[in-house]
């Protein structure tokens, strides 16, 4: 998503280095694809992408299950009854798999950064991708094990500046030793209302640029 420079890059140099850099994950870590998705549901459960945007966006369940109220096996079994075709759990896992490669410059760009300060991911998914991100997006790992927050876990999502303060204390940590990055401009804002640090992500080499100016370097 487009940021104005506001967004993308702090006005002053901050005044200290963060102890916590907080990632969003689609489209930040990694590239999320929902037509990707939608197709490969489709392609196991021999229906069609539109089905399944129907029974698992338009009805509402893909949200119910961001904000927790749906445990994966659950999930799995609701999509394919609201679908009126089988989906297992392994083929829910596969499909966002597919969907979600890992952007190779922000994995590096998240490795240089753990070795200064503390990183972890705060997404606006529910237990069905935080309990299975690992296999879904394997290249995060180990660096973010055990560092993942969903608005599942906090039962309400992003941009409600409620979010992010239930998020920093399951990750024991403060907004005023946080900075967050998202792609997208609510989000930042959001986390700005709760007293977070935050930059609006357009690509690695920006957000490299605007991290060196927290003491954090990344490399070329």
């Amino acid at each position: 998503m487009s940021q104005s420079l506001s967004q993308a890059v702090p006005a002053t140099r901050p005044s200290r280095q963060p102890g916590l850099v907080l990632f969003d994950l689609d489209d930040v870590l990694a590239r999320y694809d929902r037509r990707l998705r939608l197709c490969e549901l489709a392609r196991r459960s021999g229906t069609t992408p539109a089905a399944v945007q129907a029974a698992l966006f338009d009805s509402g369940l893909e949200h119910e299950s961001d904000v927790g109220l749906w445990r994966p096996a659950e999930y799995a079994d609701e999509l394919s009854r609201r679908l009126g075709a089988r989906l297992s759990l392994e083929d829910c896992i596969a499909a966002r798999a597919v969907a979600t490669p890992a952007d190779p410059a922000m994995v590096a760009l998240a490795g240089a950064v753990a070795r200064q300060a503390a990183v972890a991911i705060f997404t606006n998914n529910g237990p069905f991708l935080t309990l299975h991100l690992a296999r879904i997006c394997p290249p995060l790992f180990p660096l973010f094990e055990g560092r993942v927050v969903g608005a599942g876990d906090v039962g309400i999502a992003k941009p409600s500046p409620e979010a992010y303060l239930r998020a920093l204390a399951l990750l024991d940590a403060t907004p005023a030793q946080t900075l967050f990055i998202d792609d997208r401009d609510e989000n930042v804002s959001g986390a700005r209302a709760a007293g977070l640090d935050a930059l609006g992500f357009t690509s690695a080499a920006t957000l490299r640029r605007a991290l060196a100016l927290y003491g954090l370097e990344t490399g070329a």
